[in-house]
């Protein structure tokens, strides 16, 4: 990710945890957080707001970040020597990046901004963090981004959407 992304100065984690209460598709998050795990989490994460069509992930990039989806819409599309391919959209209350952040693996698609955007980013430095001081919110959270992963996986068309 581009160090370019303005971020935002009020952190009020409200509205992501609202944006996973409301998407109730496979595709949601669901971290089970109370109000007050939900103001500790918001210490390792990073808001930020992207304008439409900026690039969040590049194909092949190795960033490991996960990013969380407040609001907006993400296009994610691969990238092959004749053309760009749409593999899935990405909505408010779910997550991208959860295949680089689990595998530090190159990515394996583009990530771009289809309109304005929230996004919460964390890095793996900073989930360490997360997981050495506050143990139970970070399983929690990888449960919750597994979860999402493993269902993306199954879905044969969206497997490759996986960033």
């Amino acid at each position: 990710m581009s160090s370019s992304f303005p971020t935002i100065d009020h952190y009020d984690v409200r509205g992501l945890a609202r944006a996973m209460e409301q998407n109730t598709s496979p595709e949601g998050l669901n971290f089970g957080l109370t109000p007050a795990q939900w103001n500790i989490l918001t210490n390792y994460l990073q808001p930020f707001n992207v304008a439409p069509g900026t690039v969040l992930i590049e194909q092949g990039d190795l960033d490991c970040s996960l990013y969380l989806v407040e609001s907006g819409t993400l296009s994610v599309h691969y990238e092959d020597e004749k053309s760009r391919i749409r593999l899935a959209m990405v909505a408010a209350g779910s997550v991208v990046g959860e295949s680089g952040f689990f595998s530090h693996l190159a990515r394996a698609a583009t990530v771009q901004a289809a309109g304005s955007c929230v996004l919460w980013r964390l890095n793996p430095v900073r989930f360490g963090e997360l997981a050495n001081r506050q143990p139970a919110i970070a399983v929690q959270m990888l449960l919750s981004v597994g979860a999402v992963l493993a269902r993306r996986f199954k879905d044969r068309p969206r497997r490759i959407a996986s960033t």
